[in-house]
């Protein structure tokens, strides 16, 4: 998994001034294609404005939320269509727009309830669970109960909490997040910095692997890095899989997530320590049954098969059009929830509106240009990103410009609303040379580059750039950081962020003028020039030499 990186603000100030100085590879030459002026132009016709009017659309309660395979995807893509034409933009798909993404919609009835020990616990406030098998029922029956730890099986740390362990017939129940966010030592896993292995995807992945009929997740919010708001709005309603022949069979047949007041009793009653056992957890290797406890659930589940689609447009190149830059981010929410009272739609306006508005005033500052740069330059709005990355994922595995031929990808999602940053915050710092390319950028803002900000949340295996890592295409995934630009900026982010946070896949996720996009504008203005350099050159980024997706 992901190796150690330890840099900090101060020597990545010093980076940017050996970027600044050094005559290597990635510095490129100036276009020649377009002059500075021109290039200058296009990249301050990126403008607020247009971002804003962008992101009030596609927020919209018209919109309904943006849910894959929803009217709300239909009235997305029209408008994706309808913006890229109008720039010029041509299909990327042969003659389409569109590539399709077949997917299934498992809804799993709230009415269910969770038996432990012959007490039950309820849906939404309790636990949340749920199948991804592609199946009308699943059930346990007194399945029981055993603590794994961070359910980890990782070689390379010397680390497997399923050693010694058979868990056929049984669920397991894991912690979140892995063993370095405990003990914070650089020496274990990657410290504070979230591995792959700490993602939820991952430990219900891994209980499969083993055999388990099912997975529970404790959830706490520090180590899952967001409250437990975020799992029942996530993970309730309809949750979308890729339409497969073996029906997901292969997955334990529950998952889901307990709160940690629910696990605390429940380790009590099985004579456990909870912070005691979270605490051996971290130690190493480690898995206990938890007493005579065991689980009943039945979990009745709606299925309906649905096809989405992933957008995608291209700005043809004129010497090296089979070579492209790829710019994406991921135009879905979680739509509309008809059981809530009030408001119902999940509008998504910062996830992923901005992103989505992003990609449209990106594209139109390339389209603006006299001239076309000589590779071609791809934008790809996929689908389903908040169901696991499933449009990236099935793009990945289905490319329509092979990963060979992708020079790089820049992706944007939940871009700042909080104003400028004397900072730009890499995701995965270190791991491309793309680091490079933006810090070049950066240097033309007046700007430092800084790591991850939250590097606890594991956000570089959190988006969509991760598929494309996964397939070998370097990328990037940055934004405004942590540093505000001036004193006022610092005022309005007392006030906004924690109103940004609290709306995270909440309800309020909407456009309000409280908003500063000035700092979203200089992240896009970044990610544009990056785009022209590489366009307008020979040069391929490579991944790190310690960067575990090195190609």
């Amino acid at each position: 998994m992901i190796k150690k990186i330890g840099l900090s603000i101060l020597s990545v100030a010093v980076l940017v001034g050996c970027v600044a100085t050094s005559n290597d590879s990635t510095q490129g030459n100036a276009s020649t294609g377009n002059s500075a002026q021109a290039i200058s132009a296009s990249y301050d016709s990126i403008n607020t404005a247009q971002l804003i009017e962008h992101v009030k659309v596609l927020s919209s309660d018209e919109f309904g939320g943006r849910a894959p395979s929803s009217e709300g995807e239909r009235l997305t893509l029209e408008y994706l269509t309808e913006q890229f034409t109008a720039i010029g933009f041509k299909p990327g798909n042969g003659d389409s727009f569109l590539q399709e993404v077949p997917l299934v919609s498992i809804e799993a009835s709230s009415d269910m309830t969770l038996a432990i020990g012959g007490k039950n616990y309820q849906h939404g406030t309790d636990m949340v669970m749920g199948s991804a098998r592609i199946s009308e029922l699943e059930q346990l029956k007194n399945s029981e109960l055993v603590f794994v730890g961070y359910g980890v099986n990782a070689p390379e740390y010397n680390w497997n909490d399923y050693d010694g362990l058979d868990v056929k017939g049984k669920t397991v129940v894991i912690l979140v997040n892995d063993p370095g966010f405990a003990t914070k030592d650089p020496a274990i896993f990657n410290g504070n910095a979230m591995t792959y292995y700490g993602r939820w995807t991952y430990k219900y992945e891994e209980a499969s692997r083993q055999g388990a009929e099912g997975a529970i997740i404790i959830h706490e919010t520090a180590p899952a890095s967001y409250g437990w708001s975020v799992v029942k709005n996530s993970w309730t309603g309809p949750q979308f899989s890729f339409q497969r022949d073996d029906l997901n069979k292969g997955r334990v047949a529950v998952e889901g997530w307990i709160n940690s007041s629910v696990a605390t009793e429940l380790f009590s009653r099985a004579g456990l320590d909870f912070d005691k056992m979270k605490k051996r957890a971290a130690q190493g290797s480690f898995n206990v049954d938890m007493g005579n406890l065991d689980a009943s659930i039945t979990v009745k589940n709606t299925i309906k098969k649905s096809v989405s689609y992933n957008f995608i447009a291209t700005l043809p190149g004129q010497q090296k059009a089979d070579e492209h830059i790829l710019y994406s981010a991921h135009w879905d929410h979680l739509g509309t929830d008809l059981t809530k009272t009030g408001d119902q739609i999940y509008n998504g306006a910062r996830d992923n509106a901005t992103g989505t508005a992003a990609l449209i005033e990106v594209a139109e500052a390339f389209s603006k240009l006299p001239n076309r740069p000589d590779r071609s330059v791809t934008f790809l709005a996929v689908t389903a990103e908040e169901q696991g990355l499933l449009g990236s994922k099935f793009y990945a595995a289905n490319p329509i410009i092979p990963a060979a031929k992708t020079v790089a990808n820049i992706n944007m999602d939940a871009l700042n609303a909080n104003g400028k940053s004397k900072d730009v915050a890499v995701y995965g710092l270190g791991q491309s040379e793309l680091d490079n390319y933006l810090t070049k950028a950066a240097l033309k803002q007046d700007r430092i580059i800084s790591g991850d900000p939250r590097p606890a949340a594991g956000i570089y295996y959190r988006s969509d750039h991760f598929a494309f890592a996964n397939i070998g295409i370097p990328a990037l995934y940055a934004k405004g950081g942590s540093i505000p630009a001036d004193q006022a900026t610092a005022d309005l982010r007392l006030k906004l962020d924690p109103i940004l946070s609290k709306c995270y896949h909440g309800l309020c996720d909407e456009y309000t003028k409280d908003w500063d996009l000035t700092g979203a504008v200089e992240d896009m203005q970044l990610f544009f020039e990056i785009g022209v350099e590489l366009s307008e050159s020979g040069v391929w980024p490579q991944w790190s030499k310690t960067s575990e997706f090195k190609r």
